[in-house]
């Protein structure tokens, strides 16, 4: 489900909120070491120490995607994130992927609705050169007529690519956010349309690096073999004297819960059987709600021992696979309104009323008995587990702590999270089913192949959002 670009073409909280002290981790729970500093400039740095291996990960986030991008200029923000690779007076293209690669590191980027990011991993020894680059880049780019071109060029591939020539295309994350949406920033195609694409100018490219990307709107991590000190003097010397720059002012893209359920049917050339996705609106970040959806979503649609799948593929085998997503990103890392999407192939010789019917009774199951004993506590040591594997790697931790730090203003969250895990009940469960996986707030699409002359074998497609390249 992810927009990664491959090396080849969802503050303070209020009274109903998440209390960071309250919900503290459990004892024997894993607690990474979080270093922050802000500098004159407004960037703000996070060093994790972890002298485990003599390399290091780092993650430069700017607290811009597409919700925040110009209106008529849909997949600006994702094109933007593309620019920032092909070069600066000070480091021509290709300078940046030698630098970081030719030593045994790699780098990625990646453009969601509230950020865009950009990751690099390397040898300890390779730190300063990253530093050096990132910092070069958020002063300036190479804006060039002919990198713009190429970028849109490459951009439009993409789309062509893994929208237009896939089966089921976007339609688990672009097409149904177009319709559960109803404000222009949550609902656009943040991929783009061709249109957008081509009508971006150099003066438009000028203008988002100098109102999005400077360093009062970005946060810089850094985990691995380094110490804080280390890390602080390096942001500094690179960082320090870049101008902190003027950003503006956000819109309001808030949203309530939907209040009726909304259906859609469409029509896809290329697949070969029915899909239907299903989304709900999820809890604000920050509510009370947020972490019994989290675990709700798991316990329905978390893998082959979900309630969904063990109901719908194999019990009733009405569906072929069946997979859960959270917006773009997962129920952390989001700042705006986002959903929870169930998307499954299903049988042609099913329905989209009998899918809804059965992903109903399976939810009322919860809302009346909650979950057993046994079944949370499976389902919340399969996502302890996950989060500690992902924290692993110095740079899914240098990164998850810059998201967490531009989402929540805190980027010791991330040693909260386990502990809002664990302290879900039944009862929770069971009060965020009955609030937000209703019939009212759920909108539906449901994707029929186009009849072909000759059928060809049905087969489950991967229940993924398609990549959105780097270049």
């Amino acid at each position: 489900m992810l927009i990664l670009r491959k090396r080849t073409i969802p503050a303070l909280l209020g009274a109903l909120s998440l209390s960071l002290s309250a919900l503290a981790a459990t004892p024997d729970q894993w607690t990474l070491p979080v270093n922050v500093q802000k500098l004159d400039n407004g960037l703000t740095v996070i060093v994790s120490e972890d002298h485990t291996s003599p390399t290091v990960g780092v993650s430069v986030v700017y607290h811009v995607g597409m919700r925040l991008e110009p209106k008529n200029r849909t997949g600006f923000a994702h094109l933007f994130e593309h620019l920032m690779f092909q070069g600066t007076p000070n480091a021509p293209k290709g300078v940046f992927d030698k630098a970081i690669t030719g030593g045994g590191g790699r780098n990625n980027g990646s453009t969601r609705p509230d950020f865009t990011n950009y990751i690099e991993t390397a040898p300890v020894s390779a730190l300063a050169s990253i530093m050096w680059l990132e910092a070069d880049r958020m002063k300036t780019l190479d804006f060039s007529p002919a990198s713009l071109k190429n970028q849109q060029d490459v951009v439009k591939e993409e789309i062509r690519v893994n929208v237009k020539n896939q089966p089921y295309g976007g339609f688990m994350w672009i097409d149904i956010s177009q319709q559960a949406f109803q404000k222009w920033e949550n609902n656009h195609d943040g991929y783009g349309s061709f249109e957008d694409l081509e009508g971006a100018s150099l003066d438009d490219v000028r203008a988002f690096h100098r109102d999005y990307y400077g360093p009062n709107n970005a946060v810089l991590a850094i985990a691995g073999d380094v110490t804080p000190a280390q890390g602080f003097a390096l942001a500094k010397k690179y960082f320090a004297a870049i101008p902190k720059r003027p950003v503006p002012a956000g819109s309001d893209f808030t949203e309530g819960l939907n209040t009726a359920e909304k259906r859609i049917e469409q029509s896809d050339a290329l697949a070969q059987a029915p899909a239907l996705v299903a989304a709900w609106k999820m809890p604000a970040r920050g509510s009370r709600d947020q972490a019994a959806m989290a675990v709700l979503g798991e316990v329905l649609a978390g893998g082959d021992a979900s309630m969904l799948y063990q109901g719908l593929v194999k019990g009733r085998e009405l569906a072929l696979n069946l997979d859960n997503l959270y917006g773009l990103t997962g129920p952390w890392e989001f700042d705006g309104p986002t959903l929870f999407t169930v998307f499954a192939v299903y049988k042609p010789t099913s329905s989209a009323d009998a899918m809804l019917a059965a992903i109903d009774e399976e939810i009322a199951k919860v809302v009346k008995n909650g979950v057993d004993a046994a079944t949370l506590q499976r389902t919340k040591t399969r996502m302890l587990a996950d989060w500690n594997n992902k924290l692993e790697s110095f740079i899914n931790r240098a990164d998850t702590l810059a998201k967490l730090q531009t989402l929540w203003g805190d980027a010791k969250v991330v040693n909260q999270i386990p502990g809002w895990i664990e302290a879900v009940t039944s009862r929770d469960i069971e009060r965020a089913a009955a609030t937000y996986l209703t019939a009212a707030n759920r909108t539906v699409i449901d994707r029929k192949p186009i009849a072909k002359a000759a059928a060809a074998p049905v087969t489950a497609a991967p229940a993924a959002a398609p990549a959105i390249e780097k270049k």
